[in-house]
């Protein structure tokens, strides 16, 4: 087949640098440096996960939800380290999108980019909902209270009302009675009752205003947003060693491994954010030498902070307390300091604030990148003249994210989040494997340490087989009271695993592939398993939609097609 006209035809390097430096869609403007880099990869990092979510996770698995963070923060270092390789071989905005059109081809690039799209746009999401609770506690502190059918979006607030029909207003949280009180005093057309979270789409516009201005601006205040943000979380962590009760700490798991990887996704979108770096690649002084030094110093930072403070927040209080969306703030009310738990709630608006910042500035650069390559409508790539922002597609992605985010409940997020952005890592990971492969890794200025898997992976297969079948009596029993139907609903993931590190022993055995990719395809994978069926099913619902657009459009008017 020739190369115009197959789908996995592919960019090579030299052509990807060439497309962004041609100046046909005019330039962005080169400023950052490896301490912004750091601070943009915190400020996504340190966001709504460590301030809401991580509560949730620490409900299901107790204390031992630190361990989940290590775990976690070990599959993100493998994944980290393919980033950056890949970020100092191709330094250009597109993420993993670029990297899979060099390794995999146009099909896989746009299906890398499609995900990355959902990864972004929901990320965001999530992060604005939690803004907003944020913001309306911290007024409530003031003394103003909003109403509440603008501050909450109907379904939680229709769940909550029809729970307190049923069980009554004794049985509800604190929280579910205010929904349910929200729900009663909307304003209603007919029957429907009208609710939207209305700071959720205030801060989005003004975020996507602060991001069409420029690199610039948003760089400067990034780096504000990103020493108060730490310094709140080193706040919580010292002053809250004070208060914790190792008692706590007792039982370290109390459901086991299985309610501690049921926060695989929450605690996952902890982390998610170190990848949105290479988005900025082409507004970076020196990419290949900063991109991968800033990837690796954000991951062992954020590391640290996490595990010390799930320790404090499990310790201070009984994790069993811990299902409420501003656990911060929380644990401190608990402990009678109101004072530090409104202080945290003022801090907490502007720090989560930076997190919708650089997801905000990480999105309109895929778009750019993939209207670059012919794949979207040639309005995405546009270089505003002024302000050297991708314009068009910064105004985009303000209506993509702000519009659900008046309207829908920040769970159904989360996990979908997560969904696209394993998948992105598997493949950037995988890519690696392709370029040394190729050779083409010579070309890169950072490389992955090599460490030479031919026996190691498969090695580990059989010691993981063994132990498995010695100490996994229960998960082996388990399946064996499956049906076959009931298998191939809630395990496929996982026999995809295995049959997947059995593939991996094969080719490492006859290629010589470095462990440490492989080990980054399969954490992710095997995290990837521990997700709802249901998400999957969006997500490919997404990606059936992306194709259609790619066939209907971008096939053609690829430039590769030509």
């Amino acid at each position: 087949m020739k190369q115009n006209s197959s789908l996995f035809r592919k960019k090579t390097v030299e052509q990807i640098l060439k497309d962004a430096n041609s100046g046909e869609h005019g330039g962005l403007a080169k400023i950052l440096g490896v301490r912004d880099l750091v601070s943009l990869g915190i400020a996504a990092i340190v966001g709504a996960g460590i301030f809401s979510t991580i509560g949730l996770a620490s409900f299901n698995g107790g204390p031992a939800v630190s361990l989940l963070f290590v775990f976690t923060a070990i599959a993100c270092v493998f994944t980290a380290l393919s980033y950056a390789q890949f970020a100092s071989t191709v330094p250009v905005s597109g993420s993993a999108y670029t990297y899979a059109y060099v390794a995999f081809g146009e099909l896989f690039a746009w299906i890398i980019g499609w995900a990355l799209i959902l990864e972004y746009a929901v990320s965001n999401m999530v992060v604005a909902i939690s803004w907003s609770e944020y913001f309306v506690s911290m007024l409530k502190g003031f003394g103003i209270t909003l109403p509440g059918w603008l501050t909450i979006n109907q379904e939680t607030a229709s769940e909550a009302f029809a729970k307190m029909q049923s069980m009554g207003v004794a049985e509800l949280s604190a929280y579910e009675r205010f929904a349910a009180n929200a729900y009663e005093t909307a304003p209603r057309i007919g029957d429907f009752a009208i609710m939207l979270n209305l700071p959720a789409g205030i801060v989005t516009l003004l975020i996507t205003a602060l991001v069409y201005i420029g690199i610039r601006e948003s760089r400067t205040a990034s780096n504000i947003m990103v020493v108060l943000k730490i310094g709140v979380v080193l706040l919580v962590i010292i002053a809250g060693a004070f208060y914790v009760k190792p008692e706590n700490w007792t039982p370290f798991a109390p459901n086991g491994a299985k309610g501690v990887l049921s926060g695989v996704a929450a605690v996952f979108f902890a982390f998610i954010g170190f990848d949105s770096i290479s988005t900025t690649a082409e507004e970076c002084k020196n990419p290949q030498r900063d991109m991968p030094k800033a990837m690796i110093y954000c991951l062992i930072i954020c590391t640290v902070l996490y595990v010390l403070i799930t320790l404090v927040l499990t310790g201070m209080v009984n994790y069993t307390e811990l299902k409420v969306s501003d656990p911060l703030a929380f644990v401190f009310q608990q402990n009678g300091l109101d004072f530090m738990a409104g202080v945290i709630s003022v801090s907490s608006v502007i720090a989560i604030t930076s997190a919708l910042l650089v997801y905000q500035l990480g999105q309109p650069r895929i778009w750019m990148t993939m209207s670059r390559d012919g794949l979207l409508w040639k309005r995405f790539s546009k270089i505003h003249p002024k302000y050297q922002t991708p314009s068009f597609a910064t105004i985009v992605t303000g209506f993509v994210v702000g519009i659900p985010a008046l309207f829908f409940k920040m769970d159904f997020f989360v996990d979908l989040t997560s969904v696209g952005t394993f998948f992105a890592f598997i493949l950037v990971c995988a890519g690696v494997l392709y370029l040394d492969h190729k050779g083409i890794s010579a070309q890169s200025k950072f490389r992955v340490p090599y460490l030479n898997g031919k026996y190691l992976v498969g090695i580990l297969l059989v010691v993981a087989i063994i132990g498995l079948s010695i100490y996994g009596q229960e998960v082996v029993a388990e399946w064996a009271a499956l049906s076959a139907a009931e298998i191939v609903e809630h395990k496929l993931l996982t026999i995809i695993f295995w049959i997947t590190w059995a593939v991996l022993s094969v080719m490492s055995f006859k290629y010589n592939f470095s462990i440490l990719p492989v080990a980054g395809i399969l954490t992710n994978l095997y995290l990837m398993t521990e997700l709802g069926s249901s998400n999957w099913l969006i997500f490919a619902i997404w990606l059936a939609i992306g194709l259609v657009i790619y066939f209907s459009y971008g096939y053609k008017r690829s430039k590769l097609a030509q």
